[in-house]
């Protein structure tokens, strides 16, 4: 089984493993692509263009601004992926309380698309950075970049394997799944939430990190806390589960 997710611009300060090196990251051998678009990043954080700054952490700050800009993330200490990033999915999912079972887990089945690391493992070790979501550097678009060189590699790495897909819509950009896959909708009301939707794919994670699911029949056995489900749609490659919130 495998699971795709999403990253967070909010992120953990933290740092308590050694610089990223080749070894950090899924696909060692891609290391150097990898490189590419982190030293285009580090070239614009050094430039100190405050109105490119601007842009590309999405904050208008100046002080702000400049002090993330002094951050070298070639050499700054790292910590896990999953630990690193500490948005509403993040915290809903609750990492810190989890078994060391359902760790390990995730650690191991959990694909992460940074929108500067590219496709990462929930255990690969990232820096502390900012790159406000979608944001080119300076024409460059990472999400091409990463689904062009990545995509034979991830079509390798997820052959046969049973996947539910919990990214966000922009995290698509860097991969399009070839076989068949499992997304979730979540309603409150009879209507799609939107920004409570990252709150449920972390309870979700979590959920899929204690039960564990071999396949969509041991999905279909689980009774997700707070969920039912409404309606199961079928359409090529995607089978979408609709739920319902229970208050």
């Amino acid at each position: 089984m495998k699971i795709l997710f999403s990253p967070s611009e909010t992120k953990t300060s933290h740092g308590t493993f050694q610089p990223i090196s080749e070894q950090s990251f899924l696909f060692p051998e891609l290391y150097s692509k990898r490189l590419e678009v982190l030293k285009r990043y580090q070239d614009i954080l050094n430039q100190c263009d405050l109105t490119t700054l601007q842009q590309l952490f999405g904050i208008k700050d100046k002080s702000k601004c400049l002090e993330l800009a002094t951050s070298d993330i070639f050499s700054t200490l790292t910590y896990k992926a999953i630990e690193r990033y500490s948005g509403v999915a993040y915290e809903s999912l609750s990492y810190h309380t989890l078994s060391q079972e359902e760790k390990d887990f995730l650690d191991h089945n959990t694909i992460v698309f940074s929108n500067l690391f590219g496709p990462l493992l929930a255990n690969n070790l990232l820096p502390d950075y900012k790159l406000h979501q979608g944001i080119s550097l300076l024409g460059f678009r990472p999400e091409l970049f990463y689904k062009d060189i990545f995509t034979p590699a991830l079509d390798s790495f997820l052959k046969n394997e049973f996947i539910i897909d919990l990214r966000a819509g922009f995290y698509e950009k860097f991969y399009t799944l070839k076989q068949p896959y499992i997304t979730m909708k979540f309603l409150k009301n009879g209507k799609v939430v939107s920004h409570f939707a990252k709150a449920y794919r972390g309870l979700m994670l979590r959920e899929l990190a204690h039960y564990k699911p071999i396949n969509e029949d041991a999905l279909r056995l689980i009774r997700f806390e707070n969920l039912s489900i409404y309606e199961i749609v079928t359409s090529k490659l995607k089978t979408e589960y609709v739920f319902n919130i229970i208050d």
